[in-house]
């Protein structure tokens, strides 16, 4: 009995794993809110695997129940005595006190949960709780820095904003307008940043960019806003005491992108 009730639950997490991952991918864009969309169809075929496997270890299953019947009644009933005399080294008392039987399977059971969350309602993407909590990342080196279009404002990423803001020795950013996207990050007492985070292959190896906003009244934490501004000139380009912020002149809240680990520019843009 501990080994049906072991293997039902492996098999119910094969298949709830799998079409978790199918609902992501083949219903919808949720998928984007774990990884980059170069890897669907990977997760495609994972899913159709999980599923399949799943399947097939529930016929297999069905074909060994008692009853079943069949010309290899004989070698299913060894099995059984060999399930029976397994049970039996799993259900004793270990002669102190503590009695295991049963607990394995109960406890494998609980696999189950997030398999379930991942069916029933999909976790949302990183928000402003994992940038509050990561130091913004220096952007890659750069000495050219094209020259900016002539009319206000000028739409840029953040990781051309913060690269500029940082290095630009030409200070290609002053007096100019620019509009920034992003969501919000409270910094407490009435502070706020705007924020993006970067991913190379999935969330867990996410790279946060964060703009320090002036003038404006935080929007609620996780809102997706775009700023337009200036640029808040402070500390020395070039070093850590450069600091990457804009004075906010007007903030929009937006509707959350599809993919919110694109550094895109406000139009959506790449």
């Amino acid at each position: 009995m501990v080994a049906a009730v072991r293997r039902g639950a492996q098999t119910m997490v094969l298949l709830l794993v799998g079409a978790g991952v199918l609902r992501i991918t083949l219903f919808g864009d949720l998928y984007l809110r774990y990884v980059k969309e170069g890897l669907r169809p990977y997760l495609i075929v994972a899913g159709v695997l999980l599923v399949v496997l799943g399947l097939t270890c529930l016929v297999r299953d069905r074909r060994g129940a008692p009853g079943a019947g069949g010309a290899d009644d004989h070698g299913r009933s060894h099995d059984a005595d060999v399930e029976a005399d397994v049970e039996a080294d799993v259900d004793h008392d270990d002669g102190h006190g503590h009695d295991h039987g049963g607990k394995g399977p109960r406890v494998a059971w609980l696999l189950m949960l997030p398999a379930l969350a991942l069916l029933l309602f999909a976790p949302p993407a990183l928000g402003s709780y994992t940038a509050a909590r990561e130091r913004a990342q220096t952007v890659a080196p750069r000495t050219d820095f094209p020259a900016l279009p002539t009319s206000d404002p000028v739409p840029l990423t953040l990781t051309e904003f913060t690269a500029r803001a940082q290095q630009d020795a030409r200070k290609s950013l002053a007096g100019r307008s620019v509009r920034l996207t992003g969501f919000v990050t409270p910094t407490g007492k009435g502070r706020w940043q705007l924020t993006r985070l970067v991913v190379s292959c999935c969330a867990a190896d996410s790279r946060v960019l964060k703009v320090r906003v002036h003038g404006a009244e935080a929007p609620p934490a996780d809102a997706w806003v775009t700023i337009t501004g200036t640029w808040h000139r402070r500390g020395t380009l070039g070093t850590a005491s450069a600091e990457v912020g804009l004075d906010a002149e007007r903030v929009e809240r937006i509707e959350e992108p599809p993919n919110q680990y694109l550094d895109v520019l406000p139009d959506g843009q790449r």
